[in-house]
């Protein structure tokens, strides 16, 4: 199956099992540039989805075909420990090293201000709060510059002040015309109300 220029991702009848439980069960989508929604109650397979699109997991069932050389940002809490030690501003470094081709400098020092992380950079990570974490990854996949950025519930713990920034972002990644930007959320954001989606994948309730 060869996926149109357009595309970044097609999927075809997808489905992930967890044991003898279907997690997720013939899903048909496309990614196209803009903010695309996955809205899906606890235990449904949102961050299951994104890891599959990530390509940490291989279907179960189904395809998922990604464009050629796709590069993607998706940061998974579930591995979060592991950087604990690391310095912020050497976990940012390296995340700049990585997309180094795409990287926007300028949306970096941007967000550094706007989230107030500049106090917390010279800290390691595991001396930041939550909420400052959420707010580095979330500095990182703005960014990164890459075509495909995942992004797994982002508003949690987030401060006012804050939610209003990631509101402002995706309301312009909702316009992008060369990134595809995934949310995976409980619902679509208050602060998105009236932003057109690229698509919406609904995994119930």
């Amino acid at each position: 199956m060869s996926t149109p220029a357009s595309l970044l991702i097609q999927a075809e009848q997808l489905g992930f099992d967890v044991g003898a439980r279907a997690l997720l069960a013939g899903l048909c989508f496309t990614l196209q540039p803009g903010l695309t929604l996955v809205r899906g109650g606890d235990g449904r397979g949102k961050t299951t989805l994104l890891r599959l699109l990530a390509g940490q997991l291989a279907p179960t069932h189904g395809r998922l075909q990604r464009r050629a050389e796709l590069s993607c940002f998706f940061f998974d809490e579930a591995t979060a420990a592991r950087h604990d030690a690391v310095m912020a501003r050497a976990w940012l470094a390296a995340q700049r090293e990585g997309f180094a081709a795409s990287w926007q400098a300028g949306t970096e020092a941007a967000l550094v201000a706007a989230l107030q992380l500049a106090e917390h950079l010279d800290k390691p990570l595991y001396m930041l709060s939550t909420g400052s974490r959420r707010k580095l990854h979330l500095l990182a996949a703005a960014a990164s510059g890459a075509a495909l950025t995942l992004l797994d519930t982002p508003y949690a713990a987030l401060d006012g002040r804050s939610i209003r920034v990631l509101n402002e972002l995706l309301s312009e990644a909702a316009a992008e015309r060369s990134r595809a930007w995934v949310l995976a959320d409980y619902a679509l954001p208050a602060g998105l109300a009236g932003v057109a989606l690229a698509g919406q994948i609904d995994l119930g309730d």
